[in-house]
């Protein structure tokens, strides 16, 4: 016997729905950014800040794209590379998370993988925006 029958609803209107919000802190390292500019200069660093903002912009959509058509393999290497691009800039709770979906897919975590890319798309999504609004930067 299933559980939840087909029928079992019929006729049956949903009068609650409960919305979850997901609202985590990303957070920046002020530090590496403060770091690259002192390095590279404030033409320098904005010229990296950019670049990289760009690639985890294509990455993240890439990674997506891989997980859609189920090409796993790939979709590790996309995370993977997210991880150094998101430790150049100082995004530390997005390079914590495409870890956490590289070992996903390590273990073959299947509900954890779709789970954990859907943070990752959610952080991905907030850093960006976090990163563009403190350098005061546009697309």
């Amino acid at each position: 016997m299933q559980p939840w029958g087909p029928d079992e609803f019929e006729g049956e209107t949903l009068e609650q729905v409960t919305l979850l919000k997901q609202n985590e802190v990303v957070g920046l390292d002020s530090a590496r950014l403060e770091e690259l500019y002192s390095q590279l200069g404030e033409a320098g660093a904005e010229d990296v800040v950019c670049r990289a903002l760009e690639e985890l912009a294509a990455r993240l959509s890439y990674t997506e794209r891989c997980y859609r058509e189920i090409r796993i393999s790939d979709m590790r290497k996309s995370a993977r590379s997210l991880i150094a691009i998101a430790e150049q800039i100082g995004m530390l709770k997005l390079a914590q998370v495409a870890r956490d979906v590289t070992r996903c897919i390590d273990e073959s975590d299947r509900v954890g993988l779709a789970a954990t890319l859907a943070r990752l798309l959610r952080i991905g999504e907030r850093s960006l925006s976090e990163i563009w609004d403190l350098q005061d930067l546009s697309i």
